[in-house]
């Protein structure tokens, strides 16, 4: 981990830099999947999946054998862990029911909206290297909620051509309509343009490589709605002299096993602790069956002291993070001033891996810096607003004169014809 002492602006920018790909050269690699995708179907996301994931699979749909096997293979612990975790998170987006409310905005003009489910969507878990089930729970358990007529997840199979039991058990309990053998672009791919086997959806939902945000993002410009750029993992701790280093230390490394280009960030105002939390990630490091991952994540990191809180925050909210944990003495002041973070853990009690799994909140957040302008994944991810409006004679009367003198302006006849037909029918 590369350390920073006192950052200048120059510093400052090195560091809120993200590590990627080259764009230009990404682009074309996954665009040329999809495309291949989208000419043949079964045959090329059957192809990419010897290529990329080495299976070799004659079908991409999960059977329902293979669903029943699967629960039979969890430990009746796990198996009571995902039900407590569902529980959680149904209750958490439960709770994000919209309520619409008719608004009178003239005397005569009703207006309102209605909150319609999105009819079918996608859902990517990603499985290349570990097996993320807690990503079912976060995505599904919010689309059952929200209504969704059809659920249909993407995972990659493993080596033998099976899906880990722990995504099929939990798809089960989340209420997952269809799984399909398919990881990285060509599952992406698959449900933006539908195959053979895979429907096509109206939107696609879950986190992944770049090679996986760059093509959702590809097919978003035409072909299917997606719920936000979400790319490799991340995390900040902001922390003060009073934070546990070995708390800090794993709540760095727990994110730096994510995969090779993740990033984390500590931001710091005592040097003690800097110093206490790069000795504790060395020791930690090297226990962790990770370790390969998690030592190439950590060369894209940076450990950052600065002189105050108020620094820390400020460099934090311009890094705008995926993650943020604070571990310092104000740290429910702090969270309150915090403007830029997909999620906000509050505490030295408070690991954001309590987040990744079973506190309730999701999971699904937006990562490189666009949680400046994104939220993560929620019940209204899952829905769409559609506004009502149910004018009277008052309200044609309050409005009418306005419309046709605004339509006469912008020089749109028809539109003022429509007011006039109704103003002189009364």
């Amino acid at each position: 981990m590369k350390i920073y002492k006192y950052p200048d602006e120059a510093a400052l920018r090195e560091i809120v830099t993200r590590p990627t790909k080259d764009a230009a050269d990404l682009t074309a690699t996954v665009s040329a999947v999809l495309q291949r995708v989208k000419a043949e179907g079964d045959k090329a996301v059957l192809d990419y999946e010897r290529q990329f994931d080495k299976a070799d699979l004659q079908l991409l749909a999960v059977s329902d054998e293979e669903f029943q096997a699967a629960q039979g293979q969890l430990s009746d612990e796990l198996y009571a862990a995902l039900q407590l975790a569902h529980r959680n998170i149904q209750a958490f987006h439960a709770a994000q029911r919209f309520q619409g409310i008719d608004v009178e905005t003239a005397p005569g003009v009703h207006c309102w909206q209605r909150s319609v489910p999105i009819q079918r969507v996608g859902l990517y878990v990603p499985g290349g290297t570990a097996p993320l089930f807690s990503t079912v729970l976060m995505l599904a358990t919010p689309a059952r909620i929200a209504g969704c007529e059809e659920i249909v997840l993407c995972t990659p199979p493993r080596r033998d051509g099976t899906v880990h039991p722990a995504i099929l058990v939990a798809a089960r309990i989340a209420g997952v309509s269809k799984v399909f053998k398919a990881g990285g672009v060509q599952a992406i791919g698959a449900m933006a343009y539908g195959t053979e086997s895979v429907p096509k959806v109206s939107k696609i939902f879950g986190p992944g490589n770049q090679y996986v945000q760059c093509a959702k993002q590809l097919v978003s410009l035409a072909d299917v709605a997606i719920d936000m750029p979400a790319g490799p993992s991340e995390v900040a701790v902001i922390a003060d002299e009073t934070a546990n280093p070995a708390f800090v230390a794993a709540d760095l490394l727990s994110q730096a096993e994510h995969g090779v280009d993740s990033q984390v960030l500590l931001i710091t105002d005592s040097e003690r602790l800097l110093t206490a939390v790069e000795a504790e990630v060395e020791k930690q490091l090297t226990v962790l069956p990770r370790k390969e991952i998690a030592t190439a994540a950590l060369s894209n990191s940076r450990l950052v002291l600065v002189g105050s809180a108020d620094e820390a925050l400020s460099i934090c909210n311009r890094y705008a993070p995926e993650h943020l944990i604070i571990e310092t003495t104000d740290a429910d002041v702090l969270a309150s001033r915090v403007v830029n973070a997909g999620s906000v853990f509050i505490g030295h009690l408070t690991p954001e891996s309590a987040g990744d799994y079973a506190s309730g909140t999701n999971h699904t957040l937006p990562t490189n810096g666009y949680a400046t302008a994104y939220n993560g994944v929620n019940l209204d991810s899952f829905c769409r607003k559609i506004t009502y409006q149910h004018i009277t004679p008052d309200g044609i009367r309050s409005i009418g004169r306005t419309v046709e003198l605004m339509a006469e302006a912008e020089q749109l006849d028809a539109h003022k014809n429509a007011m006039t037909l109704r103003l002189k029918s009364l």
